[in-house]
């Protein structure tokens, strides 16, 4: 008989993006942190900002669910580990409930998880219903945890909301009005939380207008996964990795998966350090180099620290924002000058979806490595491509390679080939 762990669990899904499913579910698990329960967050998708808001909601990592970019066997892995250590599971969504292929949806029917809906009830009220029942009924499968009434005026309001909602669709609480507690927003979404100077005060402000005594979801029971072997490629290996505001799009699970690999982490920080920490190789995620040129074109030392790490042979890994960064100008300033290239940042969107990327090197069909791409940059380069991304429209984005440095705008998810993630950091 397959082992099981049981956790209250809850997907939290909208209509569409801009309902407020981030403020609403970091509420939510606020809530329940406060009431001294032990709270698990995941973002479904490969965003890494929202994960940022969760994170601060409950003080602890917070990691992505997508069947896509990540696969079947990693979601049943970390939701199976996370009911293990945990009393609650809370899972944002992305974009509306049937966005995307797979979608939300898809997660919650194949693990079981209820489905709550954040819904954005300004300007409507007996409307409110329709569009919940309407949501719940294209989809039968998948269970019905209940409704959150988001920006609702006055009690009368939810009042009336609450009233026109089918007996079968429960009522779970209400989000009030209050234009303090919105997230300010830029070209790659929401601001990061370390950039919003009150964003605990306001988590913490949410969490009070919802509710203390909101229902727990129910229970759900996760299989086992089946065993994973990780070999110990990179052990005794040190690898560090940038981090601050301009590097800071990370995944928790590919560091996670750098250690079960033996590596050892260290971090640094671009903008704000004058050496490199000693290390077998390095990587640059991706982030917002573009709103920090000035610090990182003055910060020779650190110019000087990479020239020399990438002389002495070590491997370092460029992603994205990483890449803009490495190259020869951005947006017509000097950068770090470690790759032939000159990147400028576009009014309109490049590059969006998930891809996977085969590479020759590991010999066959197990090459391909989950990503994901959303960016406005545009890289014009000679270097030779070693990999390209493939998406369900074709050919993705180009994989770079220039002496030691391996350079692409995909973010890649190690733990979809922990094979070819250690090949990064190796000479």
């Amino acid at each position: 008989m397959q082992s099981t762990a049981s956790c209250h669990a809850m997907l939290m899904a909208a209509p569409a993006s801009g309902q407020g499913k981030t403020m609403t579910t970091a509420a939510l698990a606020r809530a329940y942190h406060n009431r001294g329960l032990r709270v698990q967050t995941f973002k479904c998708g490969p965003d890494f900002i929202d994960g940022m808001i969760l994170e601060v909601a409950i003080g602890k990592p917070v990691y992505n669910l997508d069947l896509g970019m990540c696969g079947e066997a990693d979601a049943q892995r970390l939701l199976y580990d996370a009911a293990q250590h945990n009393d609650v599971i809370l899972i944002e969504g992305v974009m509306g409930l049937y966005d995307g292929t797979p979608s939300c949806a898809d997660i919650a029917e194949r693990f079981g998880i209820p489905v709550a809906l954040v819904i954005n009830a300004k300007a409507m009220a007996q409307t409110f219903a329709a569009i919940a029942y309407g949501l719940y009924a294209y989809r039968p499968a998948l269970q019905r945890a209940g409704v959150i009434a988001n920006q609702v005026g006055s009690e009368g309001h939810a009042n009336m909301i609450k009233a026109a909602l089918p007996a079968d669709v429960p009522w779970l609480g209400v989000m009030k009005h209050d234009t303090q507690l919105s997230l300010p927003e830029r070209h790659l979404g929401l601001h990061l939380a370390q950039e919003i100077d009150d964003i605990d005060q306001r988590i913490e402000a949410a969490a009070q207008l919802l509710g203390q005594d909101t229902l727990l979801p129910p229970t759900v029971h996760f299989s086992a996964p089946a065993q994973q072997t990780i070999a110990p490629l990179l052990q005794g290996k040190t690898i560090a990795v940038a981090k601050d505001a301009a590097f800071c799009f990370t995944y928790q699970a590919n560091l996670d998966l750098l250690q079960r690999l033996g590596a050892n982490i260290q971090f640094f920080s671009p903008l704000h350090d004058t050496q490199l920490p000693a290390a077998d190789a390095y990587w640059l995620p991706g982030g917002y180099p573009e709103l920090h040129i000035d610090q990182l074109q003055h910060n020779h030392s650190m110019h000087d620290a990479l020239h020399a790490a990438a002389q002495a042979g070590k491997p370092i890994l460029a992603e994205c924002g990483g890449m803009l960064a490495l190259g020869e100008t951005l947006n017509g300033q000097p950068v770090f000058g470690l790759l032939p290239g000159s990147a400028e940042i576009q009014p309109k969107l490049q590059g969006l979806g998930t891809q996977h990327a085969s590479f020759a090197t590991a010999g066959d069909d197990k090459a391909s490595i989950g990503a994901h791409t959303f960016h406005y940059g545009r890289f014009e380069t000679d270097l030779p491509v070693i990999a390209q991304g493939k998406g369900k429209y074709g050919a993705g984005e180009a994989v770079y390679r220039h002496q030691n440095i391996t350079a692409s705008f995909l973010h890649f998810y190690f733990p979809s080939n922990p094979t070819v993630a250690a090949q990064f950091f190796l000479p």
